[in-house]
């Protein structure tokens, strides 16, 4: 199993070698300016130079992520129970997700720095409205995907709802509230970033963007996308691998693995 998963990681290693020295060899044969398109050697050298701005950077940026990240998800959880069982939760707050989801972030992000200032409490804030929404209507689904036959049985077994919610619907729903947790790991890191470019202290990655991005320091702006992007990463392997863990025994998983 280990040999395989690890043969699955040579072809996109390998194409990204390929790509990475595409771009090298362009961008010199080229002679395009490092202001408009810097070499990944460039952007390689500022990385390593830069570490110590970088890591505080991250730090400031993750704080408000994780926070926000766990609040938002978990409260969808919750939220998906109550709309479980109201009616008119389930047909009024619903459709205000839709609404709430298709607001510009853009638009969310200045709000939030007005109400909870300029350090992470109001990026947490911003993660916290894009993440809160993907997990109530996957959760939801999820709670409806128990067949009728199962809850059927549970009613032989004199089961009540909440012992029936505990052993047969959550288990049930847990794939559509990985699902979620996978797709907010995404959200919360651009969340995140989006925010800090209308408001932090002196240090996170939006702000270094948008402050390089003035000085033209762009091989900068692409070390800090680079960390972005390595912690996404890692952050969605790490929701995938706590998914594989928890979910072995789901039908859905076992479907995958064959």
């Amino acid at each position: 199993m280990i040999d395989r998963r690890m043969a699955d990681l040579v072809p996109p290693f390998l194409f990204g070698l390929v790509v990475l020295a595409l771009w090298e060899l362009v961008v010199r044969a080229a002679h395009v300016p490092a202001i408009i398109l810097p070499t990944p050697s460039a952007i390689a050298l500022r990385f390593f130079t830069s570490i110590p701005t970088l890591a505080a950077d991250f730090w400031q940026t993750i704080k408000g992520l994780l926070m926000g990240y766990a609040v938002g998800s978990g409260a969808g959880l919750v939220v998906a129970v109550l709309v479980d069982r109201s009616l008119f939760l389930q047909r009024g707050l619903l459709p205000l997700g839709n609404l709430v989801s298709a607001l510009p972030i853009v638009g969310i992000a200045p709000i939030m720095v007005m109400w909870f200032g300029f350090d992470w409490p109001s990026k947490a804030a911003v993660v916290v409205v894009m993440t809160f929404f993907p997990m109530l209507v996957n959760a939801v689904a999820g709670l409806e995907s128990a067949s009728a036959m199962e809850k059927d049985l549970m009613k032989t077994y004199a089961a009540s709802y909440w012992q029936t919610l505990v052993a047969l619907r959550l288990p049930a729903a847990l794939p559509f509230v990985f699902n979620a947790l996978k797709i907010n790991t995404t959200l919360a890191m651009i969340g995140a970033i989006v925010a800090e470019f209308f408001g932090t202290p002196t240090v996170g990655m939006g702000f270094r963007i948008s402050t390089e991005v003035g000085h033209l320091g762009i091989d900068m702006v692409w070390a800090t996308i680079l960390v972005a992007a390595l912690a996404g990463s890692l952050f969605y392997a790490l929701v995938a691998l706590i998914e594989r863990r928890v979910t072995f025994w789901h039908a859905s998983f076992r479907a995958r693995e064959a």
